[in-house]
């Protein structure tokens, strides 16, 4: 008998770090800045994980994803990619067949991805201004999802 997250849909497995301090991490960006979570305590941060060969899934939001960094990000809103095993070159490709201008990482040790419980790609963690984790969405976010996430915490106070 496997264990139930091999035989439930990962979207029915519920997460036990809502309401917890999202993990520290520190990555180089692809375009050579670091990129960390805790650079942006005191501001609603949204962490997406993907890989350039999750197809059609990351296909299908990285443009939600950059649509709604460009409409949030004068608010204060940060769009974190954190890539997970994938090759550079794809990724980098990827990057730029979407134009996408939020900073994205590759996790190379695959760290970041266990430390958040990612099961699999695209999972997107929404993270409190005060750096908890408070909501997870499993597949493609769409406009909807993300907007309803971050419009919930940029409503919250400190």
């Amino acid at each position: 008998m496997f264990p139930d997250g091999f035989r439930l849909n990962r979207r029915d497995i519920p997460t036990p770090l809502l309401d917890r301090p999202a993990a520290a991490f520190a990555l180089t960006s692809y375009g050579g800045e670091p990129m960390s979570v805790e650079a942006h305590r005191g501001r609603v941060v949204v962490v997406n994980f993907w890989a350039s060969w999750c197809h059609p899934a990351c296909y299908e939001e990285a443009p939600v994803l950059e649509r709604n960094w460009r409409a949030y990000r004068e608010r204060g809103v940060v769009v974190l990619g954190v890539d997970i095993q994938d090759k550079a070159e794809a990724a980098k490709k990827f990057i730029a067949d979407f134009s996408l201008t939020f900073p994205n990482a590759l996790d190379s040790g695959g760290k970041v991805s266990v430390d958040y419980g990612v099961y699999g790609v695209p999972e997107t963690f929404f993270i409190d201004r005060r750096g908890r984790i408070r909501a997870k969405h499993v597949g493609a976010v769409t406009d909807e999802a993300f907007r309803q996430q971050v419009e919930r915490l940029l409503a919250e106070r400190e």
